[in-house]
């Protein structure tokens, strides 16, 4: 039973309320995150052969680049949308948003806090 103060649980169990708490568990989809996981992993490889950190866009990527390669994989996804030819499928083309977006999202953020 949930109060203002907290929940009592049948168990003698007590918690907090989680009235506003972030609901990660709700907000997020296990599936997206595992499709995101593996299309970064397939993206670690470079032209070269080298695999680069998985974090290694965490190191700073420049907002500009991130909105052309956004722009890119959004044409992507509205080509896959209205069945005209793109260089990926729907998952990629969504995926590479993803990462653009997550990424361009971090950069703001760092920026937010100076």
């Amino acid at each position: 039973m949930q109060t203002e103060r907290g929940r009592n649980f049948e168990t003698g169990a007590y918690r907090d309320t989680d009235t506003g708490k972030l609901d990660f568990e709700g907000f997020l989809s296990p599936a997206v995150i595992v499709a995101f996981a593996a299309y970064m992993q397939k993206n670690r490889i470079q032209s070269d052969g080298c695999v680069r950190d998985s974090d290694n866009w965490q190191k700073g990527i420049p907002q500009d680049v991130y909105i052309k390669s956004m722009w890119r994989h959004f044409m992507d996804v509205w080509c896959n949308h209205r069945g005209e030819p793109a260089r990926d499928d729907m998952q990629t083309a969504l995926c590479g948003l993803l990462f653009n977006v997550q990424g361009m999202l971090f950069e703001v953020l760092k920026e937010n806090k100076r």
